[in-house]
């Protein structure tokens, strides 16, 4: 065969491979015409591997630790070149390429290595070198070897000859690895202005050099790798010649070098994905559960190419034994509340028994949910090569194998040693469950019973390991689970991941395996760190944590798929009237109807009917400037002033109905609550009043139904109802959003958003949603379920006004007259136009006429025509 049959994962996790030799090979001399194989020598740090070139031979390994001598032929008839390996013991693999479990042969027996081109001598040097390395502790071999490769990295020069240019400039060139599972490929990095090379130090990568053009890059990760922050992983375009890689380098300095010079490159234009946007766009159903996770994933270091760090997915079936499943019936579901050691009270109260005797630090789970070896024993099938590496060239007992998904989730229930969870490859349909299937055909050993150890035994309601992934697809994205899954990740990504929360969750592992717990880099002794790096490497390690707040909950009554399909993603605007009736800047404005209703600082109450286009009432109501308005009844406005009156105009019949002192200082907005009947006034003076009896003459102020007191200026208002229940939701001038119960007229809670003034507030896509525009040029989307901003975004200017359509499609009014448009299911600006040449103070949007009222301080008012686009 042509194509090598060796591979690093023929080697030891982590051993490293130096280079190679064409050689002979035989176990008699050579002088006494012995069996001989052609072939090539592979020298290693912990081994000598040698590759016959006939594939019909095993690969022989010849471990430094069973090896007594190695030393040079003498003889007087033939070449010198030749080296005598004397072996305790060795290892035969992939005998006629079948990949099985190594055969280990544990008798005495000599290797002869007759090399075609290369020098006896400075191979035997080198052997000698490791094999006395062989003979220390793991720490000191470690060093050894570490000091070895660093003289060679030394000696080896980046060769500019397999560069696109090699006269192009290099900007930074370093030492790297590049991670795969179980493997670490030593190399160069160099980075110029239009590419990155990476030039292994051995010849074992399929090409000579790695190349991935800046243009092509499309997302840059910063990793953490055993517990330190020296990772990089790199995402390039499909059609890029490297899609990606996973480099680490020798310290955290190298690494954020490297990661700057590729953020500031002019040729570099990454896909910048905010963490924020997508927890939105999750919650609001445009990203699936599945994609979702695998974002969490990615930003708290999991990765496929680190087993330390495989992406982690929750168990969420919990029926194994039923014909069908149901997912409308909650039994069917795992409780996504708790870690899995806490779902078995028995076993859990066993746990908990043994913890509160632990001296400090305590754990209550001895072994992790996710670890390389829990990894492959789910993907054993699908990558036998990891776990024979992982295993030393062994595969498990055939009792302990991943034999059935019932057993094994009754295992992770009640063992008092196993709680994992899953891996993304059950619920990837892509690969139609592969990973079940015995595919290679490998002789993984008898069980008890006698039975070969072949596919998996699915549950009864799935016929095939394709449906298999499907049913288990459509019950992660069920509704149960789409309710509930913030739960869980609030316990493996979020505030439950660690500290006193995590105790609290039953949530707590070995202290190791948490980030930040343990500083490889201030520990010098060199067998403490090994030992702590052999744990990190097999007891796995907890996701970074991205979540210090309770993680928002996905929006499931509102936001239907039906909805998403068919909702607005943009609207095109046409101005159909400029509306100058104003002599000072107009604070608001409404439509009813065919009429548009503005008050101004002029003290002014404006009627402009938009079939006719022309003024049709005009009332000077107060000789200090108008705040707010808002329409009561049918022809009925209240308008609230700078004199802390409320003014009550009938448009119909041209006068004021009633005017009344709402406040002890300035008005500043007004609410009307249609099914209530009830007005809401904020003003200056930091109260909210809500008024009854409006509309009856003389009754208002009899009508007072509450206050709510605050420390400084209301600026704006809003409510939601909730069953029976109405919650008064009120915004300050110190940036601050306070609900209060109508019912028990009690404030429920109050949440901090801002450090400057509340200009806008309205509630998008869910009763529990709101978003604020800030006087600083703030926006935020703040969960009140959870009580803190879920996504902020400073703009470049103050926005003053804010308008939701109901549907998809928020509007900002900005300080120098710019309207945007912004898709609060995607969470992205979609639109920017100047509509007006000075700020805008109030946006209106007319559900009924499909057209937007804009409000300026540059003393007009615009109609604007709405026309959808999807």
């Amino acid at each position: 065969m042509d194509k090598s049959r060796f591979s690093m994962l023929l080697l030891e996790p982590g051993e490293i491979y130096f280079e190679d030799y064409s050689c002979t090979i035989s176990d008699k001399d050579l002088l006494k015409d012995g069996k001989a194989r052609q072939g090539r020598l592979k020298l290693c740090s912990k081994s000598l591997v040698f590759e016959p070139r006939d594939w019909r031979y095993p690969l022989i390994k010849l471990h430094f630790r069973d090896c007594n001598d190695i030393s040079i032929v003498n003889s007087l008839y033939q070449s010198n070149n030749v080296i005598k390996v004397k072996m305790k013991q060795f290892a035969e693999m992939l005998e006629e390429n079948v990949l099985a479990p190594y055969k280990f042969i544990y008798e005495n027996r000599d290797f002869y290595v007759h090399f075609d081109f290369a020098s006896a001598e400075e191979c035997l040097s080198q052997m000698q070198q490791l094999l006395r390395a062989s003979t220390l502790h793991a720490p000191e071999h470690n060093s050894m070897v570490a000091t070895i490769l660093h003289s060679r990295y030394m000696r080896m020069e980046f060769d500019r000859v397999m560069m696109d240019d090699f006269t192009e400039e290099i900007i930074c060139e370093l030492q790297a690895e590049k991670i795969s599972p179980l493997v670490r490929h030593q190399g160069k990095l160099a980075v110029t202005p239009t590419t990155i090379y990476f030039q292994p130090f051995s010849n074992v990568e399929s090409s000579p050099i790695l190349k991935l053009k800046l243009s092509h890059l499309k997302r840059i990760y910063k990793r953490r790798f055993l517990l330190r922050q020296v990772g990089l992983e790199i995402y390039s375009a499909e059609e890029s010649s490297v899609p990606h890689i996973y480099l680490t380098f020798q310290c955290e300095r190298d690494r954020n070098r490297i990661y700057r010079t590729l953020e500031e490159s002019p040729n570099v234009n990454l896909d910048r994905i905010h963490a924020e946007e997508m927890t939105l766009q999750w919650q609001n159903g445009i990203v699936s559960n599945y994609d979702y996770l695998i974002y969490l994933n990615c930003l708290a270091d999991r990765s496929k190419n680190d087993l330390t760090q495989y992406p982690v997915f929750p168990w969420v079936v919990a029926d194994y034994i039923s014909e069908t499943l149901d997912l409308n019936k909650s039994e069917t579901f795992r409780d996504l509340s708790k870690p899995m050691g806490a779902l078995n009270p028995d076993r859990l109260e066993k746990l908990k028994e043994r913890y509160y005797e632990m001296c400090d630090p305590k754990f209550l789970y001895g072994s992790h949910y996710s670890a390389p070896g829990l990894v492959l024993f789910y993907l054993v099938r699908k990558y036998p090569e990891y776990m024979l590496c992982l295993q030393n060239g062994r595969f498990d007992h055939p009792d302990r194998m991943f034999n059935s998904v019932k057993d094994v989730y009754n295992n992770c229930l009640r063992n008092m040693s196993d709680f994992k969870e899953l891996v993304p490859e059950f619920y990837e349909t892509a690969t139609k469950g592969d990973f079940l299937i015995n595919k290679y055909e490998i002789d993984f050993g008898l069980r008890h019973d006698g039975t070969p150890v072949k596919d998996v035994a699915l549950p009864p309601w799935a016929d095939s390991p394709e449906t298999f992934v499907h049913k288990l697809r459509e019950a992660l994205e069920s509704e149960y689970v789409s309710r509930h899954l913030h739960l869980w990740i609030d316990l493996i990504f979020g505030y439950k991941q660690r500290g006193e929360e995590a105790v609290k969750a039953n949530n707590v592992f070995h202290h190791v395996c948490y980030e930040g717990a343990v500083d490889l880099e201030c520990i010098y002794d060199m067998n403490d760190r090994h030992a702590l790096e052999v744990q990190i490497m097999e007891f796995g390690q907890v996701p970074k944590q991205l979540f210090t707040k309770p993680h928002v909950k996905r929006i499931i009554h509102q936001i239907k798929k039906p909805l998403i399909s068919q909702s607005v993603s943009k609207y095109q605007l046409e101005c159909l009237d400029v509306v100058k009736l104003h002599k000072e800047a107009i604070t608001c404005a409404l439509r009813h109807k065919d009429w548009v209703i503005s008050v101004g600082k002029d003290g002014t109450l404006k009627v402009y009917d938009v079939v006719q286009k022309k003024q049709i009432r005009s009332a000077l109501l107060s000789c200090t400037p108008l705040s707010c308005c808002a329409l009561i009844d049918d022809g009925l406005v209240a308008v609230g002033a700078w004199d802390n009156e409320i003014y009550l105009y009938d448009v119909e019949y041209g006068r004021v109905v009633e005017s009344f002192r709402a406040h002890d200082d300035s008005v500043t907005c007004l609410l009307w609550l249609e099914k209530e009947r009830l007005l809401l006034s904020g003003g200056c003076d930091g109260v909210v009043r809500v008024w009854g009896n409006v509309g009856k003459v003389g009754q208002a102020l009899r009508g007072l139904r509450a206050e709510f007191d605050h420390d400084v200026k209301v600026t704006t208002l809003a409510y939601r109802r909730r069953r029976h229940e109405l919650d008064i939701i009120t915004a300050t001038s110190e940036g601050e959003v306070f609900i209060w119960d109508y019912t028990t007229k009690e404030l429920t809670s109050k949440v901090c958003i801002y450090t400057s003034s509340v200009s806008g507030l309205c509630f998008v896509l869910s009763d529990d949603r709101i978003v604020t525009a800030s006087c600083d040029g703030d926006i935020s989307v703040t969960d009140l379920s959870v009580l803190h901003p879920v996504y902020h975004k400073r703009l470049s200017e103050e926005t003053r006004s804010l308008s939701w359509d109901g549907i998809s499609v928020l509007w900002l009014g900005s300080v120098d007259g710019r309207l945007r448009q912004w898709n609060m299911l995607t969470v992205m600006e979609i639109n920017e136009q100047k509509a007006h040449d000075d700020a805008i103070n109030s946006i209106y949007f007319d559900e009924n006429s499909k057209t937007l009222i804009t409000a300026s301080e540059d003393k007009t008012t615009k109609i604007w025509k709405l026309d959808q686009t999807t």
